[in-house]
């Protein structure tokens, strides 16, 4: 693709080679000749073999586990690129790590969230395009463009396909309800919410439910699912209080430490994600469904090559 002499070469890290390639797929482009590998004393190593001189150029990287050698990864190639004349570097960071250390919760917490945004810049990137931010203000860590993707209606558009009655749409804390209600308006659905109480990092503990799920089909709606305890514990409650079938739905699947032995013992029915992490083979399991984002992110990125709107993407 070449639009005012300026060419379009997409580039990945290892953290997002698939989705890259099924992106370029979607654009009819090939991906950029890059090797990201390690030195013997397990520094990066990036070689960029192919000119990039004046185009414009994107790199796929989500800065997922292991979170900071992808994020080195990112930088490392936006500097080599900036280095080799690249007309206009796009971070294209599909899951941002680091998203939840995103204010100080306690004294003497860092802003790592903000800490990765000026790394990015300082890097080189000129824009960043991104998905479903933890903290929407994270845009404005930023003193560059940042386009901002949402996942829900890649995620409504299967569950409109199932056609479930009486469904509610559930969010799993009072953090998430916004994120719940606007699923809930495209479905034209009532929502409930689960009150819980946290005692510390990645337990839960769940309270009440606000809302009538009684004999109704329910979605869990989350932007993350991480060790799975807040999700799990969440659709046992809604059996307990008498939901008829658990679904669930996130954009990012970090799932760590114990969270695909707790989904395989849950109630869930099926567990609907999007792939701006790459799901290992051991992680996958059969109720688990995992949708592409490769669409969204292409057309995304034929809009910022052409100059157009992006938010035309949300209308």
């Amino acid at each position: 693709m070449n639009i005012n002499g300026q060419e379009i070469k997409v580039f990945a890290g290892n953290a997002s080679r698939n989705l890259a390639l099924r992106v370029c797929e979607e654009l009819g482009v090939t991906l950029g000749d890059a090797e990201v590998g390690s030195f013997s004393d397990g520094e990066i190593s990036v070689n960029i073999n192919e000119t990039v001189r004046g185009a414009d150029v994107f790199v796929v990287q989500s800065t997922c586990a292991p979170v900071n050698r992808h994020l080195m990864e990112l930088l490392i190639m936006i500097d080599a690129l900036k280095r080799a004349s690249a007309g206009r570097i796009t971070a294209v960071v599909p899951y941002y790590g680091y998203a939840r250390q995103d204010r100080k919760a306690k004294a003497r917490d860092p802003i790592t969230a903000k800490l990765v945004a000026d790394l990015i810049t300082s890097a080189g990137a000129d824009r960043v395009l991104t998905m479903d931010l933890h903290a929407a203000q994270i845009q404005g860590y930023f003193n560059i463009p940042v386009d901002h993707l949402l996942g829900v209606p890649i995620l409504v558009e299967h569950f409109r396909k199932l056609q479930l009655e009486d469904l509610v749409i559930v969010s799993p804390d009072l953090g998430s309800v916004t994120r719940a209600r606007n699923f809930a308006n495209i479905l034209d659905a009532p929502i409930a919410i689960i009150d819980k109480r946290r005692p510390k990092a990645n337990v839960s503990e769940v309270m009440n439910i606000i809302g009538d799920i009684e004999g109704k089909n329910v979605i869990l709606v989350d932007d993350m699912i991480d060790t799975a305890g807040t999700i799990t514990q969440g659709a046992k409650a809604l059996k307990d209080f008498g939901a008829k079938e658990v679904y669930a739905c996130c954009t990012h699947p970090v799932l760590s430490g114990p969270a695909i032995e707790r989904i395989k013992d849950s109630v869930i029915k099926e567990l609907v994600i999007l792939d701006t992490i790459q799901l290992p083979e051991e992680k996958k399991l059969d109720n688990i469904k995992t949708l592409s984002v490769a669409p969204i992110f292409a057309e995304a990125i034929r809009r910022i090559y052409e100059n157009v709107s992006v938010s035309k993407l949300f209308d």
